[in-house]
């Protein structure tokens, strides 16, 4: 199949397995590769060393796929209906971020929906290789998307596209066969609106399209392993896992095309969830609640100081809220330093 049949194949099939946009993107040199340099140069990226490892193999998807010459690149919405109480919660309980509110791992997900993209590709091209990313491999996953015209860059540095708005999932297939690309989205639609800066209450961003991770809530509740910043504590507010405020007060996420796959349907425990609960729990009972979801990643520890965070914003007294805990040494129990 010529790369003109097969690129409109790919992309009937994508919208088939559910993900609202697709749009390919030759591999190359990512343009904002400079920017990626600098950003890590000023340590912006805090803690998260991995991306200061792997600085170089950013530099070109082949360092993913040696030989890949086309990226397609792919979003899924998880923006579902708001449940009354997780609008405002009620004091003690937490929010949690949009994308996690199903407790679903959308690796796992986005990886299984992707498979029949990749076999269509090797059939209609026997010998060839793809590989398919989530957000883990050295691959700049917003910049491809950019390139392939799923959108352009907002100021809060999150891809945005004028249907679907923010609230989007991205995933990739690279693949070593040539195909039709889409034309880039060179224009952006932000003009002078600044609401995503103005309102965040840690002050995360440098300026326009420049974040200080050390500063985002969502850095702070889920990557970081260190205790809260003082001066950070008040500004995380009731957000116990991740924060969604510069995309709520983004004009193009006023109405943005919402999701009917019920694996982003929020968990009643998680929209909102229940601080003094989670703060009161052994690691055990935290890894058997939050198994196979995205809270998994701070481990227990960190999932109890972001609660007692929450707690202390609410003015409840943590003390009060958390009964006493059996120390570890007594129990054999781990205490969770180092889960992801």
């Amino acid at each position: 199949m010529n790369a003109a049949p097969l690129t409109a194949a790919l992309k009937q099939k994508a919208e088939e397995l559910g993900f609202d946009l697709c749009g390919v993107a030759p591999a190359a040199r990512p343009d904002t590769l400079d920017a990626l340099t600098e950003w890590l140069d000023r340590g912006l990226h805090g803690e998260m060393g991995y991306l200061e490892r792997r600085r170089d193999a950013y530099a070109h998807p082949d360092g993913v796929l040696p030989g890949v010459k086309s990226v397609v690149m792919l979003a899924a919405s998880y923006h579902t209906p708001d449940p009354p109480e997780a609008l405002a919660p009620p004091p003690g309980f937490g929010k949690v971020a949009r994308y996690a509110r199903g407790g679903v791992d959308y690796h796992d997900l986005l990886r299984k929906r992707m498979k029949p993209l990749a076999a269509l590709l090797h059939e209609q091209c026997p010998g060839g290789r793809t590989r398919t990313v989530v957000d883990t491999a050295p691959l700049l996953e917003r910049d491809f998307a950019r390139r392939a015209g799923l959108g352009w860059f907002g100021k809060n540095t999150l891809l945005l596209n004028k249907r679907a708005g923010s609230y989007l999932l991205l995933s990739a297939i690279l693949t070593d066969a040539v195909l039709e690309y889409d034309p880039p989205h060179e224009s952006s639609h932000c003009g002078t609106c600044t609401a995503c800066l103005d309102a965040c209450p840690t002050d995360a961003f440098v300026g326009p399209h420049v974040l200080d991770a050390r500063r985002c809530i969502a850095y702070l509740t889920i990557e970081s392993k260190e205790p809260i910043p003082d001066d950070l504590k008040e500004g995380c507010g009731d957000w116990l896992f991740g924060c969604d405020i510069c995309q709520e007060v983004c004009p193009w996420n006023r109405k943005p095309q919402r999701t009917n796959d019920r694996a982003f349907a929020p968990r009643p425990d998680l929209a909102p969830a229940n601080a003094a609960a989670i703060a009161a729990m052994s690691d055990e009972e935290l890894r058997a609640a939050f198994k196979g979801t995205p809270l998994e990643r701070p481990g227990p520890d960190g999932l109890r100081r972001n609660a007692e965070n929450v707690l202390r914003n609410a003015g409840v007294n943590v003390s009060r809220a958390t009964p006493e805990r059996t120390p570890d040494w007594e129990t054999g129990e781990s205490n969770g330093a180092g889960v992801n």
